[in-house]
């Protein structure tokens, strides 16, 4: 699926394609999806989880198949009915199985309201975002908590980092923008393995340019931020808006940004690159994760 926005860097918008559930209206971010095809007959894989359909074989690639009603605990409809929205995050390609799909709309970051703790915990994360658009809500839903609920495997390797033991401290200040609070744990609980002790963890974008602000306006921004660490997908502003607005920074443009996102795909790579990245690297690759940040800090302090 090609939009436009893929190509524009920084504007802090997205595209979210609008499907239903029931008489439930939820989004998921366009820059995952591939293609939406009808339904089609599945086969069944044994012992899989009870969330998964089966897979099936469109131009000879094998699709694992999600019943998102399933997964949601809702009502199921007959068999051979709704729409397969084909996505690609994480390295993986998987198909939602869904009622209907409504449109398309653009908006802003900040239009995306933050869930509270109330439906947005470190164990049950349920959304990513919550839309108002006219008389009802868009849930954005969580997709890659959708994914590693059902294979753990798919989300951060922790286990890369089994090699890293008895490395030394690193008092380098390292800035990270993530808006989920498992992965943000999780990230952090792997920095400090690896020796990296002085984090400054914020919940988005904005946060983190705030942040970054202050600490220009106290005159210190490169003494108190040595790198980035940043998510693409957050409410009020995404990584991608972080990211230019660091690098058209006379005073932080040299600070080095790392774009860890599920959606470091081809396209997503070339828009960052533009923006100024220093590295992109999707989710799982952990262990990856903390070699750029050696490398990085080690060249920026040079």
């Amino acid at each position: 699926m090609d939009t436009n926005i893929l190509l524009e860097s920084g504007t802090n918008e997205l595209e979210v394609l609008e499907f239903t559930l029931g008489n439930n209206h939820y989004g998921i971010n366009v820059a995952k999806i591939r293609e939406i095809l009808t339904y089609q007959p599945v086969t069944p894989v044994p012992n899989s989880h009870p969330s998964v359909e089966g897979i099936f074989m469109p131009r000879d690639t094998m699709i694992t198949v999600v019943n998102l009603k399933r997964c949601l605990g809702m009502p199921e409809n007959a068999e051979g009915e709704g729409l397969f929205i084909i996505t690609n995050f994480n390295k993986l390609n998987i198909a939602f199985h869904v009622d209907t799909v409504v449109g398309i709309h653009r908006v802003s970051w900040e239009a995306i309201i933050k869930p509270d703790s109330t439906i947005n915990t470190e164990q049950n994360s349920a959304s990513t975002g919550v839309i108002k658009m006219e008389n009802k809500l868009i849930i954005i839903l969580d997709f890659e908590k959708i994914v590693t609920d059902i294979s753990p495997e798919t989300g951060l390797k922790v286990s890369d980092m089994e090699h890293l033991t008895d490395r030394e401290r690193c008092d380098s200040p390292i800035l990270i923008a993530e808006d989920s609070p498992l992965l943000s744990r999780l990230i952090t609980d792997c920095l400090k393995k690896a020796g990296y002790t002085n984090l400054i963890v914020t919940m988005n974008g904005q946060e983190a340019w705030d942040k970054l602000t202050q600490y220009e306006k106290e005159g210190n921004v490169r003494e108190k931020v040595h790198c980035i660490i940043t998510d693409i997908e957050m409410p009020l502003m995404d990584g991608h808006r972080l990211t230019k607005l660091v690098k058209t920074n006379d005073v932080m443009k040299k600070i080095p940004v790392i774009i860890f996102s599920s959606l470091v795909n081809e396209e997503m790579r070339v828009k960052g690159a533009r923006l100024g990245a220093d590295a992109q690297l999707t989710k799982p690759e952990i262990g990856n994760l903390v070699e750029a940040v050696d490398s990085l800090i080690d060249k920026s302090m040079d």
